[in-house]
């Protein structure tokens, strides 16, 4: 009697069934990857990572953006390889060309890259955020609420006037996609290494603290910007303070004003009724008038010893001054600063 062989046709079976396996597999791979790799279709949105973020408020967050599926992979994917949304805190700018794929990978590698942050020659609380946001994906409005916000001020040792003294005008490495508070701590522990014994020292032995020393060094910077006079002018400041003197800083009154500009200060801008016109009320303004540099502020601690109580632009418009001990002798300055805006028929 002849015998079947039955494992030839199992054997086709089962090649069969690994092939469609196979193909199945196959096409499936191929489905998630257009399907995980076509753009999202929506408008940029900025997406802030914290630690309170959750996969579901992440769904939430990106389903009326980009869509439910959209939301839904992305949320399967952190689901299937077990990865927290809020590993990477930051501030991420997600655009229409962005796909599912890519999305999950900023959120569960985040973004390293770094830019050099610079900024100088700052004036305001807008102006910073401006910059601010230049480099960085942070909103103006974002790092202007910051700055405005009194328990966040209040937690780094501020309030919202003296904040802007925590900003030094330098180059600073930083992530581009730091998350807000964290750009504001890196800015706090930038402040502690420029405040070191050193300095604290030299404030001291000036007589002001750290805060009143940026609030004079916004001063002297607006006065001069010739490097070599701002220890000089620093002193004759300091005489002032020390006398009980007003200060009448020009620039003071400019800032009261709102206008830098001001080519003349006038009796008109002196009657000013702002704690800033120093031609008005005693001792330091409240806050700085600016944001000082390095150099202004090491001018302050540095200051020149010296007998001057006043100065006056030289004639010759050169940007440096005259200095006086005397008010006769700064009259006699100030009628020859006069006589040239007057021929020049600068008002």
């Amino acid at each position: 009697m002849k015998i079947k062989n039955l494992k030839k046709p199992f054997t086709i079976r089962l090649v069969i069934a690994a092939a469609v396996t196979a193909a199945v597999l196959a096409a499936f791979a191929i489905y998630a990857y257009i399907v995980l790799n076509k753009p999202i279709d929506g408008e940029s949105h900025l997406l802030y990572i914290n630690e309170m973020t959750t996969r579901q408020s992440l769904y939430d967050e990106l389903a009326p953006v980009y869509g439910t599926r959209n939301a839904k992979l992305v949320d399967t994917m952190l689901k299937v390889r077990r990865r927290r949304p809020d590993r990477y805190p930051g501030c991420y700018i997600l655009t229409a060309d962005m796909t599912p794929l890519q999305l999950f990978r900023l959120l569960t590698m985040g973004d390293d890259s770094t830019v050099n942050y610079t900024f100088n020659n700052i004036r305001t609380k807008q102006e910073l955020a401006e910059t601010t946001s230049k480099y960085l994906n942070l909103p103006a409005d974002t790092v202007l609420a910051m700055l405005n916000d009194t328990v966040l001020c209040k937690s780094l040792g501020f309030d919202t006037v003296s904040i802007v003294s925590m900003f030094l005008p330098d180059t600073y490495q930083v992530y581009r996609c730091s998350a807000p508070y964290a750009f504001m701590k890196r800015m706090k522990r930038e402040y502690g290494k420029f405040w070191n014994d050193t300095r604290k020292a030299l404030a001291k032995n000036a007589g002001l603290t750290p805060y009143e020393v940026s609030i004079l060094a916004s001063i002297v910077e607006e006065e001069t910007k010739i490097p070599e006079e701002m220890n000089r002018v620093a002193g004759l400041y300091i005489n002032r303070l020390n006398k009980g003197m007003l200060l009448q800083a020009d620039p003071t009154v400019k800032f009261a004003v709102g206008d830098f500009s001001l080519k003349r200060i006038l009796n008109k801008h002196l009657e000013t009724d702002s704690p800033y016109n120093t031609y008005k009320y005693p001792g330091l303004p409240p806050g700085p008038i600016r944001i000082p540099s390095k150099t202004a502020l090491n001018a302050v601690l540095n200051f020149e010893k010296n007998n001057y109580l006043y100065m006056c632009a030289k004639e010759d418009f050169s940007g440096r001054h005259n200095f006086a001990t005397t008010l006769s002798e700064h009259n006699r300055n100030a009628n020859r600063y006069r006589n040239a805006l007057n021929r020049l028929k600068i008002k």
